[in-house]
This record gives structure tokens, sequence and C-alpha cells, in this order.
């Protein structure tokens, strides 16, 4: 089984350009544009926008919302998108992907940019790597540039996308293997297995939401109504 499943990862990463582009595109079509029972970016935000005083204040609440959904195995259920998506990763992972994606381009809205230009969309799929990853591809080279660059770029660079969704999907991927190996050992303790990964998803969301937030700098200011 262990066998079959590292073939599986192996084949999936051999074909990242196509199979990442794809799987990437879907999930931002869900996180963005919702489904029959949840809604997208752009009402999430204008949900959050008109019960408070401030664009920075709805944002602040709108992170704080998204990471208790990151917690809630029910919220899963509920991705009428989510079945394409878990052909290719577990739904736990892919659920979680959709939750912080929609939660990225959330804020992406209210800071000012259009989330429906592709390459703002690169720069919020990029996000998931969070800061420490996003920069360490820069620094190296791999990336050209930084998110807030690629979000703000002229021109959509279709090369770099296929890079970026290369990336993103390999990191998805190692965060199954991370998951399984710390729920496998959560269950040897008693009560603590259930905890454990809505803790690890509660953390994630936290870490990447403050990094969207340091990416998508305003541009534009949103007043409600």
């Amino acid at each position: 089984m262990a066998e079959q499943s590292r073939d599986v990862s192996k084949n999936i990463v051999s074909r990242a350009p196509e199979v990442g582009g794809n799987l990437l595109r879907n999930l931002l079509e869900v996180a963005i544009n919702g489904t029959s029972n949840v809604p997208g970016a752009k009402s999430a935000a204008a949900k959050h926008l008109v019960k408070r005083d401030s664009v920075e204040e709805a944002i602040e609440s709108l992170v704080l919302t998204h990471v208790g959904l990151a917690g809630a195995q029910g919220f899963v259920t509920s991705l009428g998108g989510l079945p394409t998506l878990a052909v290719t990763l577990p739904a736990n992972i892919a659920g979680l992907a959709i939750v912080q994606v929609r939660m990225i381009a959330s804020i992406a809205h209210l800071r000012g940019y259009d989330i429906n230009a592709p390459q703002v969309r690169t720069a919020m799929i990029l996000c998931l790597m969070g800061r420490e990853g996003t920069q360490k591809l820069v620094d190296s080279g791999v990336l050209p540039t930084t998110p807030l660059a690629i979000a703000t770029a002229p021109v959509f660079d279709e090369t770099l996308d296929q890079t970026v969704s290369e990336r993103v999907l390999g990191e998805l991927l190692t965060r199954i293997g991370g998951r399984r190996a710390s729920l496998l050992f959560a269950r040897r303790i008693p009560l603590v297995g259930g905890g454990v990964g809505a803790t690890m998803d509660g953390f994630s969301t936290i870490e990447i939401g403050g990094y969207a937030r340091e990416v998508f700098v305003t541009r534009r200011r949103l007043t409600r109504g």
C-alpha cells in the first residue's frame, strides 16, 4: 500500500505542470465563485465588510472565521466542487486549500485587487506556500520576483504560473505526508488524536492569512455599502 501511494505521488509530481495547473484552477473556481452551499470570496468579503467599521477590521474578522472553518470537518462536505479535486488530493487537504484560498482571495479583494485577473490568481495560489516557503523560492531563483510583483504585473506570465502550480502542488502533497505522520502518532494518545488535525489546520490558516495580508498591500480604499 505504501509503495502504491509513493508511485501515485511520483506520477502526480512528474505531471505537475499539467495536473497542478488544472487542479489549482478548479480549486480557485470553487474558492472564488463558491458553490450552492458555500458563498464565494467576494460574498464572504462583503459580508464581513458590512459588519465592520473598516476594511482592516473586516479582514481581521474574515481571517478568524476561516481559521474556525479550517478546523471544522463538516465544512468539507459542503463544497460542491470538492469531488473533482479529491481525485488528486485527499478530501481534507483539498478542502483546507479551498478554505485558505477563499480567505486569501477575500483579503486581496478587500485590498483592491481584481481576483479574476490571472496574474493575481497566480499570486494567490503562491500564498499557500507561506512566507518561508515563498521566500526560499525567490532566494533560490526558482521565482524571479515576489507575489506582490506577480499580482501587479501588467501581463500574465504563463510559464511562471506553471512553475507556481508545480511548487504549490508539491507543497500540498508534502502536507499529506506530514498530516498522516502526525495523526498516526496522535492516535496513540487518548483524547488527543481528534484535535490534532483541527489544530494543525488552524495554525496553518493563521500563518497563511498573515502572509496574505503582507502580500496584498492596499491598492484602493473600500467603503461599506
